[in-house]
């Protein structure tokens, strides 16, 4: 991580006065960073932010009755703008935002294996109020903006500069040909980090798409000379080839993936016969190739019925021959079933997560023979969703957009699956009712979903940890009696619960936490 402030510049805390609360916001919904997101909120739209919170409110919205997954209650979501940019060539990355959420942003993103430097714009009360900050932002961009280095700097305000109203906007569009991308990230606008890849996403695809309106722009380093098929959202890398293999016989080919993983690609993804929104919730992206005159459809093609439907829609789409089409669904569906009826499936499985690809992993349970009741996803309804949602509750499972964690336990408690699948916390509470469970980032979403090569993919995977109950029932009888919460452990004299104690210095402490974090102090 570098710091782009100048050494010799004097250092006060990272803070900012929020403490007052503005017009209409109750005096004890908090203050700073931490202590309240009404107050972030209402002070981002005085400071001039109302256009892009009422932008994200659109794009990315939540129930009317504000529910949990308001502050995600995963990571914070410019972890998913971050990631993004990460992982483009020739792409600076800087962000602006308190200290520790920076230090905690990167540590996250080289633990998910980014080797790359992320640049740090630091700021104090003076330099914020005064509008210091945005000038040493304007100063750390013109030092990076090297052409022989980099295609585009992507600047990203977090919480506090979003807060404050620092305008990027008002940085140039480029500078020595080098791009400059700033986006507002904040965790009281973007809902999850799933949502913020979407930010970054139709940031680009916006510049990218003025920039051929404008003129000519580079040639893609590889370019199909068939018309070609655009995914959108992160998959696993063998999944365009696969879909690739089923486009081919139709005359087709399978184009970038969006986010891309370098500028030029963008070019080739707008230059598309047809998106395929993967991942559903890609809203912004979808506004920025509908304005290109793209047509987008939903879905994909994962288990037999899947691929079927999709192949149907992109046929129908482009008026392809219908037995042109029907004979690829055929020999598809063939493949497909073969491959599930070699790796069934059984058992019941829950199933949740913030990926955004949630339903599609239950569509593919479903059709391996699995019993799958509910499915939760952090991700919100969209009309791109709606032919997987439509296709699973035929079926019986019960799908929660924006799903809490709350919910998500309670349907593990509920249904008493032979294997919940989703998020740590959920898997943590699975594994102490001695059910068997999987990590859905790491060991269900890294795996091939698509046509025949997903089909049996998951199956060595979920059989291998349902087979595991005897041991999780072995390890259950081993540590009864051993006391949770206060009595967890050996003891003597048993603990006894003091509830009113514990309340009351939670009540303590969190007056203290507010006191020490009180911006402006």
């Amino acid at each position: 991580m570098d710091d782009l402030t100048p050494h010799d510049a004097s250092r006060a805390p990272d803070r900012i006065d929020l403490s007052a609360a503005p017009e209409g916001v109750p005096a004890d919904s908090g203050s700073g960073c931490h202590g309240g997101k009404d107050t972030m909120l209402a002070a981002a739209r005085a400071a001039g932010k109302s256009d892009i919170l009422d932008r994200y409110a659109a794009d990315y919205p939540v129930e009317p009755e504000r529910g949990p997954h308001d502050q995600p209650q995963s990571m914070c979501p410019a972890f998913g703008s971050l990631r993004v940019g990460l992982r483009m060539r020739r792409t600076a990355t800087v962000l602006s935002g308190s200290a520790c959420c920076v230090y905690g942003l990167t540590f996250t993103s080289h633990f998910y294996g980014a080797r790359r430097t992320v640049g740090y714009v630091p700021f104090s009360s003076e330099t914020l109020v005064t509008g210091k900050l945005f000038e040493d932002i304007k100063e750390a961009v013109e030092g990076l903006a090297d052409p022989e280095l980099y295609d585009a700097i992507v600047v990203t305000n977090l919480c506090v500069p979003t807060a404050s109203g620092v305008p990027l906007r008002l940085l140039k569009k480029q500078i020595n040909g080098v791009r400059i991308i700033g986006i507002d990230v904040p965790g009281f606008g973007v809902p999850t980090h799933a949502e913020a890849k979407d930010v970054l996403a139709g940031a680009m695809l916006q510049y990218a798409r003025e920039e051929v309106k404008a003129g000519p722009v580079a040639a893609p380093r590889e370019r199909s000379d068939k018309p070609t098929v655009t995914l959108l959202g992160e998959m696993f890398p063998a999944d365009p080839v696969v879909i690739g293999q089923l486009l081919a016989p139709l005359g087709l080919a399978a184009g970038p993936v969006v986010p891309t993983r370098e500028w030029r690609e963008l070019y080739a993804a707008l230059d598309c016969a047809v998106v395929a929104a993967i991942h559903p919730f890609y809203t912004a992206s979808i506004r920025e190739f509908e304005a290109a005159g793209r047509p987008i459809i939903g879905s994909a093609p994962v288990g037999a019925d899947g691929t079927a439907a999709w192949l149907q829609s992109l046929g129908d789409t482009l008026g392809l021959p219908q037995a042109q089409v029907d004979g690829v669904k055929n020999a598809m569906i063939a493949a497909c079933r073969g491959a599930l009826e070699k790796m069934p499936i059984k058992g019941r499985i829950t199933v949740s997560g913030y990926e955004g690809s949630e339903l599609l992993v239950a569509r593919l349970l479903v059709e391996s023979g699995a019993e799958v009741p509910y499915v939760g996803t952090a991700t919100p309804r969209t009309k791109w969703s709606d032919p997987d949602r439509e296709w699973l509750e035929a079926r019986g499972v019960k799908i929660q957009f924006r799903a809490s964690l709350e919910q998500d336990i309670a349907a593990v408690e509920e249904y008493r699956p032979d294997l919940a699948i989703g998020t740590t916390p959920v898997v943590q509470h699975a594994k102490s009712k001695a059910i068997p469970s999987l990590y859905f980032t790491n060991l269900i979403s890294a795996r091939p979903l698509m046509g025949p090569a997903g089909a049996g993919s998951l199956a060595t995977v979920i059989n291998a940890a349902m087979a595991n109950k005897t041991r999780f029932d072995a390890m259950r009888d081993f540590f009864e009696g051993v006391g949770t919460e206060h009595a967890a452990g050996v003891w003597e004299d048993l603990p006894v619960d003091r509830p009113k104690f514990r309340k009351k210095y939670a009540a303590l402490n969190e007056a203290a936490r507010k006191a020490s974090e009180a911006i402006g102090t």
